[in-house]
């Protein structure tokens, strides 16, 4: 490929632009390691892990598409003098030796939310981590997916072709290991290149508060009404279909527990939507709905007419409402006219935190939750000034940097926005 002209530079030549060539795909520096899945294999890499030096690099892999469960179904860790290990954790009660040989050193993951739980149901918990997707949104990065980091600070290609694969496949096939292997194949060296960045971003104590609160995140809150997440609920617009769709989702989330199979290859979402929407009143009707001719749905037909006939039979008063029970102030969307103070509250509150977000180059759902700042608009502390903000954002979670940057900003939008 020639080289493509620029445009003319001020004395009328062209300089030349050097083609952009294709960034190389990242590549195991050593074979794959065999699986550790016995307890021999197992002490040889406790005892390597232990000898090994730094940081150590942790990814695990979940069948998420394909078992009700979120365990882990494959560990990878990368240790300086261990290097890349891959261990099946379904063959050991736990790893809680291997835990004792990781000791004090700092974890290092990418999105550690999604790994944490799982980690911790085999015995292996931080005492220190750094998470690289949380340090690339500390750092405004456009994206901050492990691929997109790794092409970005690296200069390598990640393939992620095997990521939404059945990991509770056994033999896991050697592609499927390479791929697993990759994920914590440069982690160390991003860490690194990341750490660098935000100190010199002068966000290094930020991004410290934030993976010290991330020790002990446990899980994301239950929904108190996880059924309303149906897909094509919106479509529901009586109160009697709606408690069909709870029933229903019920009765499947309970089938799905018991067998281990995501909920979804059960009974999928559209079909609890046209069974709603139809409301059946006998089993023969059910049947011959379009959503329950395939051999999975109608395997459980006599658990979906159960629950067809509950929701059916309920007195009016045990009927769902037709929106959700908010757990704080009503959807901004109504606060117009609602609350107008409220609401204007809120716009204020929002416009600052745009500002602040801004200003300091950091993306505006990780300078502040969003519930937050609505909860704070819609109901403000008394009495309303910078110390009790504070007070109610500490009272939430939100970090010391966050509560220094915004809390008396926000007391001063509610301040000039208070009832007259």
């Amino acid at each position: 490929m020639s080289d493509v002209p620029s445009p003319p530079t001020p004395d009328g030549q062209p300089d030349l632009v050097p083609p952009s060539e294709p960034l190389p795909p990242l590549r195991l520096r050593a074979p794959i390691p065999p699986v550790v899945d016995n307890a021999d294999g197992l002490r040889t890499l406790t005892s390597s892990v232990a000898a090994g030096t730094g940081p150590v690099a942790l990814d695990a892999e979940r069948a998420s598409g394909y078992r009700y469960s979120q365990r882990a179904y494959l560990v990878q860790l990368r240790r300086c003098g261990t290097g890349t290990a891959l261990v099946d954790p379904i063959a050991f009660d736990d790893l809680a030796v291997l835990d004792e040989a990781i000791g004090n050193a700092e974890w290092i993951l990418h999105a550690a939310t999604q790994d944490l739980p799982c980690l911790a149901e085999i015995g292996l918990r931080p005492t220190t981590l750094f998470d690289t997707e949380l340090a690339g949104r500390l750092l405004n990065l456009p994206r901050v997916g492990l691929a997109s980091l790794v092409q970005e600070i690296l200069g390598h290609t990640l393939a992620k072709e095997h990521s939404a694969v059945d990991w509770s496949t056994r033999p896991l096939p050697d592609p499927w290991l390479e791929y697993a292997a990759l994920d914590v194949e440069v982690l160390i060296e991003l860490r690194a290149e990341l750490d660098e960045r935000l100190t010199a971003a002068g966000k290094r104590e930020w991004a410290d508060q934030e993976f010290e609160a991330l020790l002990s995140f446990t899980g994301p809150r239950r929904r108190a009404e996880p059924w309303r997440r149906t897909s094509g609920i919106h479509k529901t617009r009586n109160r009697r279909s709606l408690a069909v769709v709870r029933e229903l989702w019920q009765a499947r989330d309970e089938l799905a527990a018991d067998r281990d199979v995501t909920p979804g290859r059960i009974l999928p979402d559209s079909a609890i939507s046209q069974i709603a929407a139809a409301q059946p009143k006998d089993r023969a009707t059910l049947r011959s709905l379009t959503s329950l001719r395939a051999r999975g749905p109608r395997r459980y037909l006599d658990e979906w007419q159960r629950a067809v006939e509950i929701a059916l039979a309920l007195p009016d008063k045990q009927l769902p409402p037709v929106t959700a029970e908010h757990d704080g102030p009503p959807p901004p969307r109504t606060w117009a006219d609602k609350n107008p103070t409220a609401a204007e509250r809120l716009r204020a509150c929002r416009e600052s935190m745009a500002t602040i977000a801004a200003e300091q180059d950091v993306p505006l759902e990780n300078l502040l939750m969003p519930e937050l700042v609505r909860r704070l608009a819609w109901e403000p502390p008394e009495p309303l000034d910078g110390a009790a903000v504070a007070q109610v954002l500490t009272a939430a979670g939100a970090r010391a940097w966050q509560v220094e940057l915004t809390a008396d900003v926000l007391a001063d939008c509610l301040q000039a926005h208070a009832p007259t």
